[in-house]
């Protein structure tokens, strides 16, 4: 199967394009339809096609470009979003049967953003039931297949969105990350992802419960995936844009980047974690080209990740046992059996010891803002190892403990409300790798022009027809 010229493009690129009038909305948005009905059926990322509402935005973007009027920088690109993300008309099912009927009646902040600038919603893709996996199975869809090897996990939570972008069925998605969600798919998919800081992008729910948990609203974020990182910086332009149902946005100007000398401290070991071989090379693959580009590469590491990925593991497993009562009536089987072993993994608290974990995050996040005055990026692995074997996830308690610690680096950042960008490095034994840039806070534009310098060293290597590519 060829790709066609037209579905290589990035968003940015495709825009571009659009305003040149070298090629229209409309062809782009069939392209990108056709694709996805010849594709999809093989991976299962994309859960709903919105395919009359796509087609009758792009004649409207059309109209404007020929007029020399657009929306914004990205009118007439269409964009897929993750369905526990609300797009007006089109339900919000977070990934569960229970929730098939629940239609949005508004966009979220980052979503109406992105229709105000004339980028078009598509499609709708699959997440693992509450978003609550590393690994995309729903109880509504089903699994998301690795469209590199079938065997092998996408990711999760936001693995329908990478498999989309690998594939040619999207040039631009928006999902969320709460413990690693747009960085570790990006990792089994060869694409690319920004985790914004902590208020930079605005979100809010317009169905129950619209509120969340404190630790979920210090945690959570609202992302860019993409397959080049001028994608990520564009998206991030119109995603930040102020919206009041998030009153606590920061409205940074979107290419606001702190002054801060070019260091970076590699790192390339995570006590008590064996660094996968195909990891290390990656970390190796990203020193050295931010070497080449003059970035003085430290030796200090930054202060406290263990410890910041168990205050996260703590956090986020109290709030969910808090939930769960709510959430076990309506979850698939194998999102029970998978939360089931992460009850066990991490131990029960009691109300002021979680409370002293507030304090711990406060702690580690000032600790860290005076190390980044020096040493302002940090390269790290996304997950220590290769993509697992899908569904390997569910083997235990054992299995659970692996995968949070090979993340530890990832969820850290979460748990410090910092920006880090991943960004692919090529293939090494014929799979994707990737790593991760973290930035001090609002230091976006810091990990986006460090992730150039990698992308310039290793360009993407999607989008792929999928298939086992190991041979």
């Amino acid at each position: 199967m060829n790709i066609p010229e037209i579905l290589t493009f990035g968003a940015a690129e495709a825009a571009r394009r659009l305003r040149a009038r070298e090629v229209s909305s409309t062809e782009l948005v069939r392209a990108v339809l056709a694709r996805i009905e010849a594709v999809n059926p093989r991976v299962n990322a994309i859960r709903v096609v919105l395919a009359e509402e796509a087609l009758k935005a792009a004649v409207d973007a059309d109209r404007r470009l020929a007029a020399g009027k657009p929306a914004g920088p990205l009118d007439g690109v269409p964009v897929t979003v993750k369905e526990n993300i609300d797009v007006a008309g089109t339900a919000t099912t977070q990934g569960v049967a229970a929730l098939a009927e629940e239609i949005a009646p508004v966009d979220a902040p980052p979503i109406a953003n992105l229709r105000r600038n004339g980028a078009i919603p598509i499609a709708r893709t699959n997440l693992p039931d509450f978003a609550l996996r590393w690994h995309t199975d729903s109880g509504i869809a089903g699994p998301t297949r690795n469209p590199w090897d079938p065997e092998l996990t996408p990711g999760g939570s936001s693995g329908g969105e990478a498999v989309s972008l690998a594939t040619g069925m999207s040039l631009l998605g928006v999902g969320n990350d709460l413990g690693g969600s747009l960085r570790w798919p990006s990792q089994c998919a060869g694409t690319a992802a920004l985790r914004p800081t902590l208020g930079r992008i605005p979100h809010a729910l317009s169905l129950e419960p619209s509120t969340k948990p404190m630790s979920l609203q210090l945690i959570e974020v609202q992302g860019p995936m993409a397959r080049r990182i001028e994608d990520l910086r564009l998206a991030l332009e119109v995603m930040a844009a102020a919206d009041p149902r998030d009153p606590w946005h920061s409205p940074v100007p979107a290419s606001y980047a702190p002054e801060r000398p070019r260091r970076v401290h590699v790192l390339a070991e995570l006590p008590g974690v064996r660094i996968d071989p195909s990891v290390r090379e990656a970390i190796r693959r990203g020193a050295d080209a931010l070497a080449a580009q003059g970035y003085q590469i430290r030796e200090e590491p930054p202060p406290g990740i263990g410890e910041a990925a168990a205050t996260w593991a703590r956090l986020m497993t109290s709030d969910a046992r808090r939930a769960w009562p709510d959430l076990d009536p309506v979850v698939s089987a194998s999102g029970r059996r998978f939360m089931e072993s992460m009850f066990e993994l991490v131990p029960r608290i009691g109300l002021d010891e979680y409370a002293e974990l507030f304090t711990t995050r406060l702690r580690l996040a000032r600790a860290w803002a005076e190390y980044q005055r020096e040493t302002p990026l940090v390269l790290a692995p996304i997950f220590a190892g290769r993509a697992f074997r899908a569904g390997s996830d569910l083997e235990g308690v054992a299995a659970a403990g692996e995968i949070v610690a090979g993340l530890r680096a990832t969820v850290a950042v979460n748990l410090l409300g910092l920006p880090a960008v991943a960004v692919p490095v090529g293939l090494v034994d014929g799979l994707p790798q990737a790593v991760q840039l973290v930035g001090p806070r609002f230091g976006e534009e810091l990990c986006l022009r460090a992730a150039e310098a990698i992308e310039a060293a290793w360009p993407t290597p999607t989008p792929i027809d999928p298939g086992d590519h190991r041979d």
